[in-house]
């Protein structure tokens, strides 16, 4: 009994009786607001504790990966399909990247509504003759005419065409063009603007700096120079307005600049409209905290667009531009498990000290009452 007895002397929080105890409606309000406060920090605590922190490392990319992947989702409301065209090179320009992809086009109605089945893309670059030998390997025996424009035999639409440029003619009459007629041609141009198209897909390139465009026309490569054919049409006829949905390289990280052009619009206000995008991608990897890694690319972008013209000396064509560097350094995420101690720390000062507070402002505001209450008592108070 001695031993409680010197025990209680160590008590820090002495008790007061409870028939001196008062209780009032303004220290009610300040517990019941305490314990919102401490229900909301407590919370949000819970959620910080239960995010991993993110470390961020720099370092020289010594990765050895020989390709990267580039997702995009792309889409051109007020060109069709059929005249649309995309191209990928590398750092040189002029010699195209053996590549593997996966691209898809969707043709849409103006308002942006899927009016067919996509169909995958054909983005090898052949040279015109490879085109012409392609196009008519089933043809050997069948010699079209040219319509007056050359000797010799155009067997496909293009062969017309092809021929006609030569003699700097103009192809007024497409409809009545046999070759053209069996490629439906026709058809194509009246819904040229009158259609919008859908680009998607991954395309696998070589890990080096480059470049890829959509851009309208024909392309095809003559002498190693990569050339756009927009026959019959001219190209400020043809209106570059895009909405870029995703572009990114390499798997998806969670980081907002994974993605940065996402759900951007570039609108061009008039025709023949040049977009560039310069981008600097970043390797990045990414260290889980369950031990799995994962390798992807951030990038910053520069955007720039011009109006092509021959008047005002500027030189190009119209088109979605896209170039792109790799930097030299890596940054490496690496996620940790929020400390235990930390957080159990942190409840106890939430605790402690909205408690703490809460009875300094109750302990005021009792006080002020009571005086303000003696004053009026004394009629003192006017």
């Amino acid at each position: 009994m001695d031993f409680i007895k010197k025990l209680r002397r160590f008590d820090a929080y002495p008790k007061t009786l409870e028939d001196v105890r008062i209780q009032t409606l303004g220290g009610g309000a300040i517990s019941i607001v305490s314990i919102l406060i401490i229900s909301l920090l407590f919370w949000m605590e819970v959620l910080n504790y239960m995010t991993p922190n993110l470390t961020e490392e720099l370092f020289v990319d010594t990765s050895r990966s020989p390709n990267i992947e580039i997702q995009l989702d792309i889409t051109v409301p007020q060109v069709s399909c059929d005249f649309l065209a995309l191209d990928a090179m590398d750092s040189s320009g002029d010699q195209h990247l053996q590549i593997t992809h996966n691209i898809f086009k969707r043709s849409l109605d103006l308002e942006g509504n899927p009016i067919e089945e996509p169909k995958k893309e054909d983005i090898t670059i052949r040279s015109k003759n490879e085109t012409f030998e392609i196009a008519t390997k089933n043809k050997t025996e069948y010699c079209g005419s040219c319509y007056g424009a050359k000797d010799g035999c155009c067997n496909t639409c293009e062969d017309v065409r092809e021929a006609y440029r030569a003699k700097r003619w103009a192809l007024d009459n497409v409809e009545n063009i046999e070759q053209c007629k069996e490629e439906k041609f026709g058809e194509k141009l009246k819904t040229a603007f009158k259609q919008g198209c859908q680009i998607y897909g991954n395309l696998v390139v070589n890990r080096v700096s480059g470049s890829f465009h959509i851009a309208p026309g024909k392309s095809f490569s003559i002498n190693h120079v990569h050339v756009h054919d927009v026959q019959p049409f001219s190209s400020t006829e043809f209106n570059m307005t895009h909405h870029i949905k995703r572009l990114t390289f390499g798997a998806s990280i969670d980081s907002e600049t994974h993605n940065p052009l996402k759900d951007f619009v570039g609108v061009a206000t008039e025709g023949a409209t040049m977009f560039q995008y310069h981008i600097k991608i970043v390797p990045t990897s990414y260290a889980r905290k369950d031990g799995s890694m994962i390798f992807s690319n951030q990038f910053s972008v520069t955007k720039h667009q011009k109006t092509v013209s021959i008047l005002s000396g500027e030189s190009g064509m119209p088109g979605v531009f896209f170039q792109y560097e790799l930097s030299p350094l890596m940054v490496k995420y690496t996620e940790r498990e929020g400390s235990l101690g930390h957080f159990l720390t942190n409840i106890c000062a939430i605790i402690g000290g909205v408690y703490t507070v809460a009875g300094l402002v109750d302990t005021f505001l009792y006080h002020s009452i009571k005086i303000i209450q003696k004053k009026m008592e004394l009629g003192k108070l006017h």
